[in-house]
């Protein structure tokens, strides 16, 4: 009797790899959403959020989010410059 050779995954590799991908799906909707109110709360569009699906905007956008001047900041100083001049 020959044995009997399969050439693509069982159900249980087919279910695992299911598993992985909804994991992946929901951690990465997760993320987006969070950088969507991140970028909302610092003053700019929402959508840059969406920036995060690309693949290298994971490094990128964290870095640009730390050293650039948000425009809350930018209204803050404008408010407290105008509050001790006036």
């Amino acid at each position: 009797m020959e044995p009997v050779f399969r050439w693509g995954p069982g159900p249980v590799e087919v279910m695992l790899i299911l598993f992985i991908a909804f994991i992946v799906l929901v951690v990465t909707a997760i993320k987006v959403f969070s950088f969507c109110r991140i970028f909302s709360k610092a003053g700019y569009s929402w959508a840059f959020g969406l920036l995060m699906l690309l693949p290298m905007a994971e490094i990128v956008i964290p870095l640009v989010l730390a050293l650039i001047d948000w425009p809350v900041c930018k209204e803050l100083r404008l408010f407290k410059q105008e509050q001790s001049s006036g």
